[in-house]
């Protein structure tokens, strides 16, 4: 019995980020209009969307970055103001280019690693340069409560 709970703990610590990463990831091209980006992160209640040339991935703008750009809950009745900043910007100017990613083979406990030693708060997920997924600090969370 002891061997069997020795190699389920080793398999786990294997366990890859593919397990865990949401596959149905939404991305937006570089040439969508940043309003479209904003509605997709409101509307899906997503902090992060990947950015694709292609099926490449090229950058990565979060709820943050908006949040920087916009001042709609900074003041009442200043909507106008929010659609003119986005629309005097582009995707490519507000998302974090050339972003870290990983692979969908990498280990769960290296993504924990990466999450705790840098300021990410979601890592695209590729397969070569394509983009497979992508997995949050959530993800990663949600996991170890599993293991509980």
């Amino acid at each position: 019995m002891t061997f069997t709970v020795l190699k389920h703990q080793i398999m786990k610590k294997r366990e890859p980020v593919s397990h865990i990463m949401t596959k149905n990831v939404f991305s937006v091209s570089e040439d969508a209009l940043l309003k479209d980006v904003v509605g997709i992160l409101r509307i899906n209640k997503f902090r992060h969307i990947p950015v694709t040339k292609g099926s490449s991935i090229t950058g990565i703008i979060s709820s943050t970055d908006i949040n920087r750009l916009t001042f709609g809950t900074l003041f009442e009745n200043q909507e106008g103001a929010d659609d003119a900043v986005l629309e005097m910007l582009t995707i490519p100017q507000v998302m974090t280019s050339k972003p870290n990613v990983i692979e969908e083979d990498t280990s769960i406990k290296d993504v924990a690693e990466i999450f705790a030693k840098e300021n990410f708060h979601a890592l695209p997920v590729v397969s070569g340069k394509d983009l497979v997924g992508i997995v949050t600090t959530t993800d990663v969370i949600k996991y170890m409560l599993e293991q509980y």
